[in-house]
C-alpha cells in the first residue's frame, strides 16, 4: 500500500509502484486540474509540488507529475491545484488573473503551481529566481510577457517573507491554505508508520529512480513490473568528502548537486553549468546514477563526470566493485555493468585544476544537446599540461572520453601548435552522424568550437583569435 498526502487527505493505494502521480491524480481522485499535455517532462501542464524533508526541514520542489512513479510518492505531500483553493484566489492565481497571464488555461495551472513553488522556498525573492521557477513551463498564449509581469507582481508581494516560518507566514498572506500548517505533523506521523515495500514473489524487480527517463521510453513496460524504488533509499542520496575524495550517491537529484555546499566550494561556475542542464521540475527528480546508466550520447551529468575522471561503485547484493566511468560505455547503450548490479555511488577527485563545461541546443532550458563537452586541465608551474580529461557528447554512439587527445596535451605547454594538434586529433576520436540535431559537420565543428571555449579559459592559451575560425 502507497501511502502519502494529497492535498489536505491521507491516500493509500494499491496502484502499481510504477505508475504516474498524474494518472493517478487524474483518473483515480479526478483532480483533472492536473493537465496530459506531452507526457514527457517538456511543457509542465502537469506540474504538481512535492513536500518532503531534506536535512530535517519539509521543503517543497516542482515536479512533472507524468514522469514521477507514483511509488515514490510515498510518505510525502502532493500537491495540485486543487489544494491551494481557499475562499479566494492566492495572490499567485490573481496575479496571473491582473496580468493576463492566462488565455486558454491549460498551461496556466502548471505556472501557479511553479510560482507557489517558488514563493515557498524560504530564501527566493528575486524576479530572475522566479522566471528560473517556470523554466518547464510552456505556454503557447502568452508571449511570455504578461507571464513575466505576473512574476514582477508576485516578487513584490513577498518582498516581507521571512526566512524562518515562511510557511505560517504564506498562509497568513493567503498564498496557501491553512491546512498547510499542519502538514509536517502528518507526514512524521505517516513516516513513522511507513509499510515496507511489498514482496515481489521472486520476480526481479526492475531498478527505477527519478523516472524521467524509463517513464518516457518505457511507461507502460515500467507499470507493468514490480519495481525497486531507489529514490528514497537510505545511503544513496548523499553527497559527501570522503577520504579526500568526492563521494555522490547515485539517487543524488540534479537539484542537490547544484545546492551541496561542497560541491558549489570546487565548482564556482557550478550554477552557471546547472542551468544548462533540463529544467527546474526535471533537476528536481533526476538522478546522477539514472544518467549515467541511461548511456546517452549527450547525457550532460555524463560528460561533466567524464572529464573528472570518475569511478562508479557498483552494487550486486553485497558484492561491490569498481569501474572508471570512460571505461563504462562499450558502445550504443551497451554497459560494463551485469544485470544484477547497480551504481552505489560515483567517485572524483576535488578539481585542483581549470574544468569547464559547454553545451550547445536549440533551446537553452530543457533541451538536449547537439554537442557537449567538458575539460579539465592541469598546468604546472612552467605552464606546461600535467593532465588533461576532456569528453564530448553528441559525436559518437556513447558519452566519449578523448583520451587520445588529452594523452598528447600532456607535457606541452599550450601554444598555438598544441592547441591546432590537439583539435585535429579530436576530430579523429570522434564519429558523429547527421540528425535532427545537426550534420555531422557541424557537429564536428561545435566541438572544435566547444574545445577552443575551454582553452580560452585558460589564460596562457593563445585561442582568442582561433575562436572565429
Amino acid at each position: 500500500m502507497i501511502r502519502f498526502l494529497l492535498n489536505d487527505s491521507t491516500v493509500g493505494t494499491a496502484e502499481a509502484a510504477g505508475s504516474t502521480v498524474l494518472d493517478f491524480v487524474r483518473y483515480r481522485k479526478r483532480l483533472t486540474g492536473t493537465k496530459i499535455g506531452c507526457r514527457e517532462g517538456d511543457c509542465g501542464a502537469c506540474t504538481v509540488l512535492v513536500g518532503d524533508f531534506e536535512n530535517g526541514r519539509l521543503t517543497y520542489r516542482s515536479a512533472t507529475s507524468c514522469l514521477m512513479p507514483l511509488g515514490n510518492a510515498a510518505g510525502k505531500h502532493i500537491v495540485t491545484v486543487e489544494g491551494l483553493n481557499g475562499p479566494e484566489l492566492s495572490p499567485v492565481q490573481q496575479a496571473m488573473v491582473d496580468t493576463n497571464g492566462t488565455q486558454c488555461g491549460f498551461c496556466t495551472l502548471g505556472f501557479v503551481l511553479s510560482f507557489t513553488g517558488f514563493v515557498l522556498h524560504p530564501s527566493a525573492k528575486t524576479y530572475p529566481e522566479a522566471i528560473a521557477a517556470i523554466d518547464g513551463n510552456i505556454c503557447r498564449c502568452t508571449g511570455y510577457k504578461s507571464i513575466e509581469r505576473a512574476a514582477q507582481v508576485i516578487c513584490d508581494k513577498i518582498e516581507a517573507k521571512p526566512a524562518e516560518g515562511t510557511l505560517e507566514w504564506l498562509v497568513a498572506e493567503g498564498f496557501l491554505p491553512g491546512y498547510f500548517t499542519g502538514i509536517e505533523a502528518r507526514l512524521r506521523d505517516l513516516e513513522q508508520n511507513a509499510e515496507p515495500a511489498p514482496a515481489t514473489n521472486g520476480i526481479p524487480a526492475l531498478p527505477l529512480a527519478g523516472g524521467t527517463d524509463l517513464l518516457v521510453q518505457k511507461p507502460h513496460a515500467v507499470k507493468a513490473s514490480p519495481v525497486s524504488l531507489l529514490a528514497d533509499r537510505e545511503g544513496l542520496r548523499s553527497i559527501r568528502l570522503e577520504e579526500g575524495r568526492i563521494r555522490i550517491g547515485a539517487a543524488a537529484t540534479v537539484t542537490q548537486l547544484l545546492e551541496s555546499r561542497l560541491l558549489q566550494e570546487h565548482f564556482p561556475q557550478l550554477a552557471a553549468h546547472g542551468k544548462l542542464i533540463s529544467s527546474t521540475p526535471i533537476r528536481n527528480m533526476a538522478t546522477v546514477g539514472g544518467n549515467l546508466v541511461n548511456a546517452s550520447p549527450i547525457g550532460d551529468l555524463t560528460i561533466f563526470l567524464l572529464a573528472l575522471d570518475a569511478q562508479l561503485v557498483l552494487n550486486d547484493m553485497g558484492s561491490m566493485r569498481t569501474v572508471a566511468l570512460k571505461e563504462f560505455y562499450k558502445g550504443y547503450k551497451q554497459l560494463d555493468k551485469a544485470p544484477g548490479e547497480l551504481i552505489e555511488a560515483i567517485f572524483f577527485a576535488p578539481p585542483a585544476s581549470r574544468f569547464s563545461f559547454e553545451k550547445v541546443s536549440k533551446r537553452t532550458n530543457l533541451d538536449i544537446a547537439s554537442v557537449n563537452s567538458a575539460a579539465q586541465i592541469g598546468l604546472d608551474a612552467s605552464g606546461q599540461v600535467t593532465f588533461a580529461h576532456l569528453s564530448a557528447g553528441g559525436v559518437g554512439p556513447f558519452p566519449k572520453y578523448l583520451s587520445r587527445t588529452g594523452a598528447y596535451l600532456q607535457g606541452k605547454a599550450l601554444n598555438t601548435e598544441a592547441i591546432e594538434g590537439a583539435l585535429a586529433l579530436a576530430q579523429e576520436e570522434i564519429a558523429p552522424i547527421s540528425d535532427a540535431r545537426g550534420t555531422a559537420d557541424y557537429k564536428r565543428l561545435l566541438l572544435r568550437q566547444l574545445l577552443l571555449a575551454h582553452f580560452a579559459r585558460i589564460d596562457a592559451a593563445p585561442v582568442h583569435q582561433m575562436l572565429s575560425v
